[in-house]
């Protein structure tokens, strides 16, 4: 019987989770019903917890090469112009990496591709969707549909990948406790060269109608705006509104132009466990946050970052299989505990801040922290909080990166 694992969606965390497992020896096989890593506009900046976690394992400098990263974070009233500028400079000597990492998603999934392609243990069959699975005492058979018609693939392991709609999810039968936010994002890639004579910033755009996150992708000018609209707005509209939304908010010159665009619902969501017998969840498949303060695919790394050692410590060393009980437990609490809230408190601030007076209470308080290296400080090291230490050692990357004779920059 195969000792394999099958992951389920090419997406960042389904390939982060396959190159640690491929590392360490283990024989992977992803399917991914897309024919290649998808373009549309979705995450993009990065936590400067989470780059931690990419350092250890290798990943970092490659990102680093193809990204760009950010020392700052500006909040900006729509209504007054208003700009409040929190430095992540607060962080240095803390923690090694005082910065945000920009990276378009697709970017950093072909930075991951890439490494993975490096271990002949792993494979990865595009085009293929998942159908349906059956379990077994000591195996999962699986059902997929390729170019050449219906195949079964059969591994120890599944982790289903296959984000916010998972197919891997329903097929063992579990819910998707939570909410729908009333209203949708757009998130566009767009080209304005007044982002760049007006020096603006990255960060948010707080109003209630106009708010919006703002965020430079590239060294070359490519910004991706992110704005929200009521959910039941006709989507065959988008692209029309697009075109009112940046003629109201745009810098300068309301000359603008659009690449890529992409329309979908904002949730707050979690399945009531990640493990059912030998198959598990990760990502977007086993939660589901609104994007506001970019902990979506941190999150999700940080999963991939757990379930992958828990999961090589369990097929190639032989460790019972309760830590991937500990991996759902854990972080599902993470979730519940400080991705949700946060998210939701930022959605909040940028998108729901039509009272006057609590709008006030949180300008004062972005004000404060702007000025205080303290108050700044303990915000900015919120990110930490989403990582799972070592299911094995209980140490944290940060102290795994000590142990090699690191320290962080001062």
């Amino acid at each position: 019987m195969s000792n394999g694992v099958l992951i389920i969606g090419a997406g960042p965390v389904g390939l982060i989770t396959a190159l640690l497992l491929a590392k360490a020896g283990a024989q992977v096989t992803i399917v991914e019903a897309e024919a290649g890593i998808v373009d549309s506009p979705r995450a993009m900046t990065y936590a400067w917890s989470v780059l931690d976690g990419l350092d250890f394992h290798g990943l970092l400098d490659d990102m680093m090469a193809a990204g760009f990263l950010n020392h700052d974070r500006a909040f900006r009233v729509f209504q007054t112009g208003e700009t409040i500028l929190h430095r992540y400079d607060v962080l240095q000597g803390l923690v090694f990496h005082p910065y945000t990492l920009t990276l378009g998603q697709n970017r950093l999934a072909e930075v991951v591709l890439s490494h993975l392609g490096r271990y002949p243990n792993a494979t990865i069959r595009w085009n293929t969707r998942f159908v349906a699975l059956d379990q077994h005492a000591d195996h999962v058979t699986v059902a997929v549909e390729g170019p050449d018609g219906p195949d079964q693939i059969e591994a120890s392991w599944v982790v289903g990948c296959d984000g916010g709609r998972s197919a891997v999810r329903k097929a063992i039968g579990l819910g998707f406790e939570g909410v729908t936010w009333p209203r949708r994002f757009v998130a566009t890639n767009i080209y304005h060269e007044g982002f760049a004579e007006h020096g603006t910033p990255s960060g948010y755009l707080i109003d209630p109608i106009w708010g919006a996150v703002n965020a430079q992708i590239t060294e070359e000018g490519l910004w991706r705006v992110t704005y929200s609209e009521d959910e039941t707005l006709p989507l065959e509209g988008v692209r029309d509104r697009i075109d009112s939304f940046m003629k109201k908010t745009l810098p300068g010159k309301q000359d603008y132009e659009l690449m890529l665009y992409s329309a979908y619902s904002m949730h707050q969501r979690t399945a009531p466990t990640y493990r059912v017998g030998r198959v598990l969840l990760s990502g977007d498949a086993s939660h589901v946050t609104n994007p506001t303060s970019g902990f979506g695919l941190v999150g999700g790394m940080y999963d991939a970052f757990c379930l992958g050692e828990a999961l090589t410590a369990v097929v190639c060393d032989g460790h019972d299989d309760e830590i991937l009980d500990r991996y759902s437990t854990e972080r599902r609490n993470v979730f519940l505990s400080v991705t949700s809230p946060v998210s939701s408190d930022s959605m909040r601030l940028i998108f729901y801040c039509d009272d006057p007076v609590r709008l006030e209470h949180d300008l004062i308080t972005l004000r404060h922290r702007a000025n205080d290296r303290k108050a700044l400080r303990q915000v900015q090291m919120v990110p930490a909080a989403l990582e799972t230490p070592s299911l094995l050692t209980g140490k944290t990357f940060a102290e795994r990166l000590r142990e090699q004779g690191r320290t962080p920059p001062g």
